[in-house]
């Protein structure tokens, strides 16, 4: 029996790896792959009211600070031509009043009590 040797004097050092020249050329590069488009729910919005969902508008968006035809569509789910009708109806009605009129978008608040007093 000899003699035991210690395996980590014995080991031999990892091999280097050769150095790759410095600056040299590129190579080809990895090709681009596309992303994943984004895809959007499609939304089911109600093309007429139901009578839950019109007294829902007359009973709540007199209350909001800031009306405007997107708002109206997006919480009460309707379609957005449906959501510009009805804001004309409380405007006819004296619920809410308009602020800004725009070829693209108008702009309602809710009707203060103290102007309609000083009227």
């Amino acid at each position: 029996m000899g003699a035991k040797k210690d395996a980590k004097s014995t080991s031999k050092a990892p091999a280097k790896a050769p150095k790759k020249k410095e600056g040299g050329g590129g190579g080809k590069a990895k090709k681009k792959k596309w992303s994943k488009g984004k895809t959007r729910d499609k939304l089911n919005n109600l093309v007429l009211f139901d009578q839950g969902t019109y007294d829902k508008m007359l009973k709540e968006v007199p209350t909001y600070k800031l009306i405007t035809p997107s708002i109206v569509s997006e919480r009460m789910k309707v379609r957005g031509s449906l959501a510009r009708k009805a804001l004309t109806e409380l405007v006819q009605k004296g619920l809410i009043r308009q602020v800004v009129q725009h070829s693209a978008q108008t702009i309602y608040t809710r009707v203060i009590k103290d102007e309609d007093d000083a009227e």
